[in-house]
């Protein structure tokens, strides 16, 4: 799943349920977090219109 705070300009993806365990800084504006197993249970994204990563992701979503 995934949440668009406007306001904020931030993205997030949830890919799990699975409580976090470890959150990592991949760079200034992404943020990934990982259960206890090491997989990927979310990623934030700072900025995302800004990093161009809107609106492609909620275009891919619609057409999913």
């Amino acid at each position: 799943s995934s949440d668009l705070y406007e306001e904020d300009d931030i993205l997030e993806v949830r890919f799990s349920d699975a409580p976090i365990a470890k959150e990592v800084s991949q760079s200034w504006n992404v943020n990934l977090s990982f259960d206890a197993a090491g997989n990927l249970v979310e990623m934030v994204i700072l900025e995302a219109h800004e990093a161009g990563i809107l609106p492609a992701v909620v275009e891919m979503k619609k057409a999913a």
